[in-house]
């Protein structure tokens, strides 16, 4: 971060005035390690400094100003909603019915069973499995 007056440091400023008038709060003194280390603060920790200085009552109000525009000139991030959980497997209509069809005419036919079992089962049916179940569909309807 390039400072175009060195002299000028808002931020450090009242984070040195908050000090004095709370010398004993956890915040500011985290507020105040964390600037001079890092060389800056977050938006949010900018909003709970300038909360704190609002307070302070010799704080001149061209300080205070200078704070608020800062946090404005921070960009605000948003996080976005997540998305609808979607089932992995998404039965096929069509394959039901052939499935129900031929097994309302031929329920003891063992490999259309096969087939139910493994689409009520949510298991996907292979296309080898899905030609096969067309040929029966053909051949027994």
């Amino acid at each position: 971060m390039q400072r175009k007056k060195l002299d000028v440091d808002v931020v450090n400023d009242v984070l040195l005035k908050a000090m004095a008038v709370y010398p004993e709060n956890a915040f500011v003194k985290s507020l105040h390690y964390q600037y001079h280390e890092r060389g800056g603060l977050s938006k949010k920790q900018l909003e709970g400094l300038f909360q704190k200085a609002k307070k302070i009552k010799d704080l001149p109000p061209q300080k205070l100003a200078t704070l608020e525009a800062l946090i404005l000139k921070k960009p605000t991030k948003y996080k976005s909603d997540k998305p609808a959980p979607t089932p992995l497997y998404a039965k096929d209509e069509n394959t039901g019915k052939m499935i129900k069809t031929i097994l309302e005419k031929y329920p003891q036919h063992k490999r259309i069973q096969f087939f139910k079992t493994k689409y009520d089962n949510n298991e996907v049916l292979s296309t080898t499995e899905l030609s096969e179940l067309q040929r029966f569909a053909k051949l027994l309807l």
